[in-house]
């Protein structure tokens, strides 16, 4: 009888071989003709809605034998270019203004207006405001961990209702596969992990359930590590303390 290194490798088959090539291409085509299919969808999309607004002698439909896809998706571009360079001056903003305080008179659209308009301002203000950093908590409970975006300081009134005298920050968690949606917290400094990683690969990682994680550089596991040590000990240092608050009541 023969040993155990002895023995051949299993042969694999053919339909085992045609499997995992049939996989392979589709992990590889599968996300090009995704993006292909549905960047080909929203222009189609947006011209659908901004043709039929241009004037006869500006549309190429008009005269063209076929069809000029993208052109109302630039349209489109060069009319918000526009708008914005109008906004820009005096007589744009009055105009903004007057258009803001008529909308400002309707019960259900001015609700509608001014959250589309919070909304717009926070993501693409490009002085600030968008999440900077990725971190973790403990959340639900001690000895769970989650992955959270930084935002800014706790301001306001929210700031002025915490008795703790703790410096606090707003976060906001994400939930999986949907990082859109979650939860906006306010939590201690002391208490954030700040990670290395950026926050489009902690976006990765949530959005991908933990399967796709970012690449960890030998050079940055050192002060991870001690970012996790230091908050260990402030953590055991906050529960010391709370012990012996109790102790002398």
């Amino acid at each position: 009888m023969g040993s155990d290194g002895d023995k051949k490798p299993k042969r694999v088959g053919l339909m085992t071989r045609l499997r995992n090539y049939f996989f392979t291409g589709l992990v590889i085509t599968g996300p090009v003709g995704i993006t292909l299919y549905l960047s080909w969808s929203l222009i189609h999309l947006i011209d659908a809605w901004v043709k039929p607004f241009l004037p006869a002698l500006y549309n190429p439909d008009n005269y063209l034998s076929v069809e000029v896809p993208g052109f109302g998706l630039f349209a489109a571009l060069v009319a918000i270019t526009v708008i914005g360079f109008l906004a820009a001056n005096i007589a744009g903003r009055s105009f903004i203004s007057v258009g803001e305080s008529i909308l400002g008179r309707m019960p259900l659209v001015r609700n509608l207006y001014s959250a589309l308009k919070q909304i717009f301002e926070t993501v693409l203000n490009e002085k600030g405001g968008n999440f900077t950093k990725a971190g973790l908590i403990e959340y639900p409970r001690k000895g769970l961990w989650a992955i959270v975006f930084l935002a800014t300081d706790t301001k306001g009134e929210v700031a002025a209702c915490l008795k703790d005298d703790a410096d606090t920050i707003s976060v906001f968690l994400p939930t999986t596969p949907n990082p859109t949606s979650g939860f906006l917290l306010f939590v201690p400094r002391e208490d954030i992990i700040e990670l290395s990683m950026s926050v489009e690969d902690a976006a990765k990682l949530v959005i991908s359930a933990g399967l796709v994680s970012p690449e960890y550089p030998k050079l940055l596991e050192g002060n991870d590590k001690r970012a996790v040590e230091k908050h260990q000990r402030k953590k055991a240092n906050k529960d010391s303390r709370g012990e012996k608050d109790v102790v002398a009541q």
